[in-house]
């Protein structure tokens, strides 16, 4: 299990398995690689539509990331809340999806 490391601007807190923890990371870090590597593309002048497709991998990825959180989220903590009687989880989840849909 990992430790919930203090968040100044978050209210909760999600406690993790390692597993989960470790995959959320490693898609984060191929995330963070591809950003790099279109730095470089940039830097190096490379030709428009091959970095607007580097760029929509990365869009792929991040959607990739939401989703897999989205569905972790609502498996434990919407789900959590639910069986504890707090019902106002549902129109956070409302909430959260609406933004993720602009």
């Amino acid at each position: 299990m990992v430790d919930e490391p203090e968040c100044p601007h978050c209210q909760k807190t999600k406690h993790r398995s390692e597993e989960e923890y470790t995959k959320l990371i490693h898609r984060l870090n191929r995330i963070e690689g591809q950003i790099r590597g279109i730095r470089g593309m940039v830097e190096k002048s490379a030709y428009c539509p091959d970095i607007l497709v580097q760029v929509a991998a990365v869009n792929a990825a991040l959607n990739s990331f939401n989703k897999e959180l989205l569905a972790n989220h609502i498996r434990t903590c919407v789900v959590d809340d639910i069986r504890d009687g707090k019902d106002e989880v549902i129109d956070e989840l409302v909430r959260t999806l609406q933004k993720l849909m602009k």
